[in-house]
């Protein structure tokens, strides 16, 4: 299985690299191209990316093992919660994970189960054992390469929101996310300042976790 997705990753990267090989020629019809690009490797998804809040400091103070148990334990909770909401695991790249949801609703449950998740697993523990998260979510029409990698403007704005912006236990979202996600009673929308490049706003997602000390507002 992972030698299949080694050969299709690898077969859409050459194609990708012979179309920008392409279009770097001189005279070369950048627009067709393009087009070109789009019909082959753009998908619709939304774009989840993870992050650990003050997970470099923790690093600094209390050293490699607890860099490494850190982000076992995090990998061990929450990917059964992206399991559940079908969300699909791209990367995991030291405390980040980059996920893609067929659905953007599905999506931000998902990413609440998972402050639910880490909730639960932070009770009794002290604070440097805690899994403090922070998540990024955008939404529309990416580059996806095989299983491996994706570009776009909501891609980058959801990777902005989550692994720079967002505080622990904070949901940023693009407004692409907002615009496309169903109305419900389970949560709501605020506006926030910084708004990342790419998007045309941005927003944090108000929810409610287990206790009513955990509203996050």
């Amino acid at each position: 299985m992972g030698q299949k997705r080694a050969i299709a990753t690898s077969a859409s990267e050459e194609r990708l690299e012979k179309l920008l090989e392409e279009r770097l020629n001189p005279g070369s019809n950048q627009e067709i191209i393009d087009k070109r690009i789009w019909d082959l490797f753009g998908e619709t998804w939304c774009v989840m990316f993870t992050d650990l809040s003050g997970f470099s400091r923790g690093v600094a103070k209390f050293g490699i093992i607890h860099f490494l148990q850190t982000i076992y334990e995090s990998q061990r909770i929450l990917i059964p919660v992206l399991d559940e909401f079908d969300g699909i695991l791209m990367k995991d790249e030291g405390d980040s994970l980059m996920v893609l949801f067929r659905n953007t609703n599905k999506a931000i449950q998902c990413a609440i189960q998972m402050q639910k998740a880490c909730k639960r697993y932070n009770e009794g523990r002290v604070l440097e054992e805690q899994i403090l998260l922070c998540v990024g979510l955008g939404y529309g029409k990416i580059l996806k390469i095989g299983d491996t990698d994706v570009f776009g403007a909501e891609v980058n704005a959801a990777s902005k929101l989550g692994e720079d912006t967002a505080k622990a236990w904070e949901i940023l979202v693009t407004n692409a996310v907002k615009e496309n996600a169903d109305e419900t009673t389970d949560f709501d929308f605020e506006p926030i300042t910084e708004i990342p490049p790419g998007s045309d706003g941005a927003y944090k997602l108000l929810y409610t976790l287990d206790e009513p000390k955990w509203v996050v507002l």
